[in-house]
């Protein structure tokens, strides 16, 4: 097995990578590339990200009297026509998704259509590719299932359970639960060689499928994420990100209460800067900034903004649970502050930094140095690459 890992390593690999979310298979083709290998993503850019892809897919019917329209169609008829236009789209372009040595879905719903059409455009994929994978990303059957039957101590799943996101808000992920979602799971783990989970919100919910293969963390292409150390000379910026759509997904909510007292109690010791659905580009330049960023709660791990973000050195608040600190072997606060669930616990441990400057600087320097050895773009397309090829067809 190891001559042959070698010879595909030597052999330049034709791969896709359909979908994006959170610059996830942007980062693992720039290692790949690297490696000398061809790499195409096919997907929609994540939305109002805006991340590159190199065969774009276009959602339509999303506001104004199109979406009405759409819902109308929907309601009467059972139509979706967003789903439609995507196989349409698809279509257009399906002759050069063919004969890759390698394919990769970021997601069960990597199409962002209906589970009908979904399985429709996968069934071309799985007939003219022979290598399928699947990445554990974002919600899918597995890892939703997990959540609402309470195998986490808090998830996504939290704010539903607590009365803030009502069913039809949390659709995007309850969705899964459905007959239909469930039977394009079954249809997807049936034709592909395995998943790949990305971190350890998803590695939890695998650990005892037959068709996982393991966790390769988020590959983060430190190269392009310039460090800058930091030193606390004035004020303590504080960076806080909303996605509105998940204002209570990912905890934003409690983040903004803890501010408020942050703000009355050290007017004088910080600045705190709130933006809201900024595309990746002029995120990352707002944040440059900061001294501490505030990212996510209910997760165990940390998402490719706090990656990033820690990747240029600042202290990030968001999942850092004992399951991960365990993984790789850290101590707790060394690395990433993990945010949990509670105001009173958030301002206590924003208030431990800003009346401990030093900590933000020893924690700056640690977060850089876990990115680059854990998490670097081209030793992550290194573990990918060993995993395909170990679980390929010939």
């Amino acid at each position: 097995m190891l001559n042959v890992l070698k010879t595909y390593q030597r052999y330049k690999m034709k791969i896709l990578l359909i979908g994006e979310y959170s610059r996830l298979h942007n980062s693992l083709k720039e290692g790949l590339e690297k490696l000398g290998h061809q790499v195409t993503i096919i997907g929609f850019g994540d939305h109002f990200k805006q991340f590159p892809v190199d065969i774009q897919f276009h959602l339509k019917y999303q506001a104004g009297v199109s979406r009405f329209i759409k819902r109308i169609v929907y309601k009467t008829l059972k139509i979706d026509l967003v789903s439609r236009d995507i196989e349409k789209q698809f279509d257009v372009i399906k002759k050069q998704l063919t004969q890759f040595d390698v394919v990769q879905l970021i997601n069960e719903n990597a199409f962002n259509t209906v589970p009908k059409t979904e399985k429709k455009l996968l069934d071309y994929i799985f007939k003219h590719n022979k290598n399928v994978f699947l990445m554990s990303c974002g919600t899918d059957y597995t890892s939703v299932n997990f959540a609402l039957n309470k195998g986490f101590e808090y998830s996504i799943f939290t704010p539903y359970f607590e009365g803030k996101v009502s069913k039809k808000s949390n659709y995007y992920a309850l969705k899964f639960t459905s007959d239909a979602y469930k039977d394009l799971h079954k249809y997807i783990f049936k034709n592909i060689q395995g998943v790949i989970a990305s971190d350890m919100d998803y590695h939890l919910p695998l650990n005892d499928n037959p068709k996982y293969l393991g966790m390769v963390p988020n590959p983060i292409n430190t190269d392009i994420l310039e460090y800058s150390p930091i030193k606390i000379e004035n004020k303590i910026v504080i960076f806080h990100g909303v996605n509105s759509s998940k204002f209570y997904v990912k905890g934003n909510d409690l983040f903004d209460e803890a501010l408020k007292t942050i703000q009355a109690k050290y007017a004088d010791k910080v600045d705190i800067i709130t933006v809201t659905n900024l595309p990746y580009t002029d995120y990352i330049e707002a944040f440059n900034k900061a001294h501490i960023v505030l990212d996510q709660v209910y997760a165990y791990d940390q998402g490719f903004n706090a990656l990033e973000a820690m990747a240029k050195g600042k202290v990030v608040f968001t999942g850092a649970e004992q399951e991960w600190l365990d993984f790789y072997n850290l101590a707790e606060n060394t690395v990433a502050i993990n945010a949990l669930p509670d105001v009173k616990t958030i301002v206590e441990k924003l208030e431990w930094l800003i009346e401990n400057p030093h900590y933000i600087e020893d924690i700056s320097k640690n977060a850089r140095a876990f990115i680059e050895k854990e998490h670097n773009y081209i030793l992550m397309a290194e573990k990918y690459l060993s995993i395909w090829t170990q679980h390929s067809k010939n």
